[in-house]
């Protein structure tokens, strides 16, 4: 218990809220701690949402799967992230899309009804999660716009920019499997492959199975 009350304390959303606050509401059920396994479904496509959800530790993903049957990760969600907070008090709590645990997790419930009285009473609380809300809105909508009307080979170039970039080089060490990536970027894993395999025939790459390097 006195591990789950310090990891609570440690979330940006209840820093404010005192240890003893925090075991009081553990105690009458009004936060609760779940435990999920690995590649576990924690919302269906289609459920109602009733909870706000902190994520304590792990990792969780948005997924959508098109009509053609390529899986998109729409985003992911780590420890100190909140799942559903730009749903519960929507005129249509629904979730979307399913949300699944990507490693052993362990999340933070809390009620709507119990949230807005924490909201209500605690301007602090209130404040975080207002920022908290509005930062996963801008990201989910940054996300679409990346990836939406773009071909795979530009959505591919979009990504290794990116890493380029990021890791200061035009050799990009892949921290991801070929499969991940091509979740990421929302096609299949073969097709991925095709379209790496035509960009290196175009002297646009090199690649093998742990990097890529830009030529251009």
């Amino acid at each position: 218990m006195k591990k789950h009350i310090n990891l609570i304390k440690n979330t940006t959303l209840l820093n404010s809220v005192s240890e003893e606050n925090i075991q009081t509401n553990l105690d009458s059920g009004n936060f609760r701690v779940v435990s999920y396994g690995k590649k576990c479904v924690v919302h269906f496509d289609g459920e109602p949402c009733r909870k706000l959800e902190i994520i304590l530790t792990g990792k969780v993903v948005v997924e959508r799967i098109d009509e053609s049957g390529n899986l998109l990760t729409i985003s992911e969600f780590y420890q100190d992230d909140i799942i559903g907070g730009n749903l519960l008090f929507s005129k249509n709590p629904v979730y979307p899309m399913t949300v699944s645990t990507q490693f052993p997790t362990v999340i933070l419930e809390i009620d709507k009804d119990v949230l807005f009285e924490l909201l209500c009473h605690d301007p602090k609380v209130l404040s975080k999660f207002l920022e908290l809300v509005s930062n996963h809105a801008y990201i989910l909508g940054d996300k679409i716009r990346h990836y939406v009307n773009k071909t795979i080979r530009e959505s591919i170039m979009s990504y290794l920019d990116y890493e380029s970039k990021k890791q200061n080089s035009n050799y990009i060490k892949l921290n991801i499997s070929k499969k991940s990536l091509a979740e990421k970027i929302g096609v299949q894993r073969t097709s991925l492959s095709r379209e790496l395999a035509k960009m290196k025939r175009d002297g646009l790459i090199l690649f093998d199975k742990d990097s890529i390097t830009l030529l251009k």
